[in-house]
């Protein structure tokens, strides 16, 4: 198996990468001196993969919502023992998530690390899925799903891609609904994880004071075998218009504030690599210029009592969808969407001056390089980015490339009245 290094001399960090047979990615960042060790195992599927070519098969196939999810659980399955004991007794904290576009299987520790690396490759790679565990995981996620049903702030962010989103994916919940996952069984199980958990699918990234030569050694020797090589799958997306599905959605729950999450859906998507890796950072860059604790903005609401430290904004996405979020908690929620949309249309391009443009830029810079010093930050970010088409530590450089013509011209193509959508959950 060869062995290749890739070095970043502007942040002295480097990365190796190797490839198993079976077309499993390998790659490790060394960190010296560091006693906490972090391994993620990662699959290249998420919550809105649910149209799809099942391997070895020609037509498409619809699969129940929440099925990723409902397969992440289900891995955890061992004939013999309880896996989170087995991590335990070896002094491993071990975990997984599902979101939108990968499901990744992590553990970090001190001691013991290649065992648990080892237990790790084998328990991802040897699903156990019978009639009667599957119908006793339905009883539990459908627990998980009234939980998250029931939690105002989870509840206000999906109502929000329900109104952003006419056919996407993404506007459904990651777990799904009690009705959908009854109709999930084990041949089901076993179609989405042979078509999605082939090795050619998946990334390990390990990162700490370790040895790749022994990584490499442990993987070798835990990998399952797969017979040939698997082609790119063809996953199936529904046509998306640009435009929001609806403006505004409105809900009473159990709160004691209202809360709010305003969306800008965005039209300029369809690609990856570094030109969406480049357009989430002048996104967020411009956000943060509007809209962070520093901004003009901010601390006039704030000073109003409009808006509390809970008020934030980000921009997310993936190929095929994305949109900026601005939310929080407020007594009065319409007030402070009817001033961010004034704002904007009226006085946000003159806050996105090239003096703090520049500021903000330095600030991304340095909590960049901090961030290097964080084994769990480094290993979530590669991951996600990785699926991306791109490498986690050439985003120092390209943040480097980002220039204020970038943020003028992004500012006028992606906020604008008509792609912008409220939610709004009001107390009982």
């Amino acid at each position: 198996m060869d062995t290749k290094e890739i070095f970043n001399h502007k942040i002295n960090e480097k990365i190796m990468h190797a490839e198993t047979p079976n077309g499993l990615k390998i790659y490790f960042m060394p960190k010296k001196g560091y006693t906490k060790k972090f391994a993620i195992f990662s699959t290249n599927y998420g919550s809105t993969d649910n149209i799809f070519v099942p391997i070895g098969e020609s037509s498409p196939l619809e699969v129940p919502e929440g099925i990723a999810h409902f397969l992440e659980h289900k891995l955890f399955e061992d004939e013999e023992s309880n896996l989170f004991e087995k991590f335990s007794k070896m002094g491993a904290d071990v975990n997984a998530f599902t979101n939108f576009n990968q499901t990744s299987y992590l553990f970090t520790s001190t001691d013991h690390f290649y065992e648990n690396l080892e237990l790790l490759v084998k328990f991802v790679q040897s699903p156990y899925f019978t009639e009667e565990n599957v119908e006793k995981e339905k009883g539990i996620i459908a627990q998980e799903i009234k939980m998250y049903e029931d939690n105002p702030g989870w509840k206000v962010f999906f109502n929000l891609l329900k109104c952003m989103y006419k056919s996407h994916p993404v506007k459904i919940d990651i777990a799904g609904t009690v009705e959908s996952i009854q109709s999930i069984d084990k041949e089901l199980l076993y179609r989405c994880y042979n078509t999605f958990y082939h090795p050619s699918n998946m990334v390990l990234f390990v990162v700490g004071d370790l040895s790749f030569d022994e990584i490499v050694k442990v993987v070798n020797r835990s990998e399952k075998s797969f017979q040939g090589s698997q082609n790119e799958i063809n996953r199936i997306s529904p046509m998306e218009p640009e435009e929001v599905e609806e403006r505004f959605i409105e809900e009473k729950m159990v709160t004691s504030t209202p809360l709010f999450h305003m969306g800008f859906k965005d039209s300029d998507v369809g690609y990856t690599g570094k030109r969406a890796v480049k357009k989430d950072m002048i996104t967020n860059i411009i956000l943060d210029m509007l809209f962070g604790s520093s901004s003009v903005f901010y601390n006039k609401l704030y000073e109003e009592g409009l808006i509390d430290t809970s008020f934030g904004a980000y921009y997310t996405g993936k190929g095929s969808y994305g949109h900026s979020l601005i939310l929080g908690q407020s007594n009065r929620p319409e007030e402070v969407y009817k001033r961010v949309m004034d704002y904007i249309e009226n006085a946000g391009e003159k806050a996105l001056n090239e003096e703090n443009f520049n500021r903000i830029k330095k600030k991304e810079l340095g909590q960049f390089l901090f961030s290097l010093n964080s084994i769990d930050s480094i290993a979530y970010n590669f991951t996600d980015l990785y699926f991306n088409d791109f490498l986690f530590t050439d985003l120092f450089s390209l943040l480097e490339e980002v220039d204020y013509n970038d943020i003028l011209d992004r500012y006028k193509t992606h906020f604008h009245k008509d792609n912008v959508a409220l939610s709004i959950i009001k107390p009982l």
